[in-house]
């Protein structure tokens, strides 16, 4: 538990200016940690028999993430260019006589399009008109949805959510999850109209927390979906009391989703 509080702190000392600041620094911070990911996401495979290629995938998904934050234009064309030469990298290999090069080249594709494409939205939801203060609606909504999550389905639950997938998961912990997120994304969202910027109601932010609650544990049981076949209990070592860093952000990357279309459709 010590080394667990110990690394929230160091992470809150070193990403919190880097979260409020933006540009460069988020960009550093949260870029680091996506591309971390990748890494941790290659060994994974690796686990299961496959062998994506670890430098078009760690090395793509920063690109994707660099040209999604500094040069939008290329952004699509980053990641199609990727794509292709993914296919021809892992069209080499079959021919060399890499039977499963199929499989590869899909989990190649599948990390540049989950870590790169997808992941780069949360560096798309801090470039929002006051994206740092949407930040800090989208992402500690989910921090807290998943504490009451944890602190109830400890407590009280009985019924397994996803035994296959993560064995600890109870209905009951999701739903007070889901509470507990609509809760505070109304009270953020009071916070923010009230001494911040936003112009956002209690009833509007109670239903980002509710939307964001109800789908992010997805990205918890997606990323189960990943380790469990491949024996792994943590993507990494990287954060000591957490795991990896594809561990600390499997939430996020949905909630940055949800959140930046949500936001950008509905609230601005």
């Amino acid at each position: 538990m010590d080394k667990r509080v110990l690394t929230s702190l160091l992470l809150l000392a070193i990403g919190l200016p880097a979260l409020l600041f933006g540009g460069v620094p988020f960009f550093i911070f949260l870029g680091f940690f996506i591309v971390m990911a990748a890494k941790e996401y290659t060994r994974m495979m690796r686990a299961l028999q496959l062998e994506p290629s670890t430098w078009i995938t760690v090395g793509g998904v920063f690109l994707i993430l660099l040209t999604r934050f500094f040069f939008l234009d290329f952004a699509s064309g980053s990641f199609t260019l990727l794509i292709l030469i993914a296919l021809g990298f892992h069209t080499i290999a079959y021919e060399r006589g890499r039977e499963k090069a199929t499989l590869d080249f899909l989990a190649t594709a599948g990390g540049l399009a989950y870590l790169g494409w997808v992941g780069a939205y949360l560096l798309d939801l801090r470039n929002l008109p006051d994206g740092g203060w949407w930040l800090f609606i989208v992402l500690p909504s989910i921090f807290m949805a998943d504490s009451g999550a944890y602190s109830i389905g400890a407590a009280y639950g009985r019924r397994k959510m996803a035994p296959r997938l993560s064995p600890n998961k109870t209905w009951e912990g999701y739903w007070a999850g889901v509470f507990t997120g609509a809760l505070f994304g109304g009270f953020f969202a009071f916070a923010y109209s009230t001494w911040g910027p936003l112009e956002i109601s209690i009833v509007q932010g109670a239903t980002l927390g509710l939307v964001l609650s109800l789908i992010t544990p997805l990205g918890d049981l997606g990323e189960s979906l990943f380790k469990r076949p491949a024996g792994i209990k943590d993507s990494g070592s990287f954060l000591p009391g957490h795991g990896g860093a594809f561990d600390r952000i499997d939430s996020w990357l949905w909630a940055a989703v949800i959140g930046y279309y949500y936001i950008k459709w509905f609230l601005i």
